[in-house]
C-alpha cells in the first residue's frame, strides 16, 4: 500500500475542530482528543435540542392558552373544542400571541365559544 502522510489534510481537521470548540473550557479547546468529545458531545446535544426546542415552545403556547381561557370560565379543552366547532384555524403560537398582548381580541374569542358550547360549559363561581 501507498505511505499516507496526510500533512495538509490532518491540519485542516484539527484547525476545523479548533473552530467548533473556540472559547471552550481548559483542554476542551486546546488538545485534539478532548476537542473532539467536546465537539460530538455538543454536536449531540444540538441535535436533540432542535426537537426539543419544539416541543418546549408547545407546551408554553398551551400553558398561555390555558391561563387565558381560564381567565373566561373555559378550560383548555373547552376553548380549544369550540374553536374546531366555530371553524377558526387559528395555531397554538397565535393564539398564546393574542392572550399576551391582545387581551380584547382573545376575550372575544373566549365569548364565541362560550355561545357555541352553550349549556356544555359550567360557569364557575367566585
Amino acid at each position: 500500500m501507498p505511505r499516507v502522510k496526510r500533512g495538509t489534510v490532518r491540519r485542516a481537521k484539527r484547525k476545523k475542530l479548533a473552530k467548533l470548540t473556540k472559547g471552550y473550557f481548559l483542554n476542551k479547546s486546546k488538545l485534539y482528543r478532548f476537542m473532539k468529545e467536546a465537539a460530538d458531545r455538543a454536536g449531540r446535544f444540538a441535535y436533540r435540542d432542535r426537537r426539543r426546542r419544539k416541543r418546549d415552545f408547545r407546551r408554553l403556547w398551551i400553558i398561555r392558552i390555558g391561563a387565558a381561557a381560564r381567565l373566561h370560565h373555559l378550560t383548555y379543552s373547552q376553548f380549544m373544542h369550540g374553536l374546531k366547532k366555530l371553524n377558526i384555524e387559528l395555531d397554538r403560537k397565535m393564539l398564546s400571541e393574542m392572550a399576551v398582548r391582545d387581551a380584547a381580541g382573545f376575550a372575544e374569542l373566549a365569548t364565541k365559544v362560550r355561545e357555541v358550547m352553550g349549556s356544555q360549559v359550567p360557569v364557575a363561581s367566585g
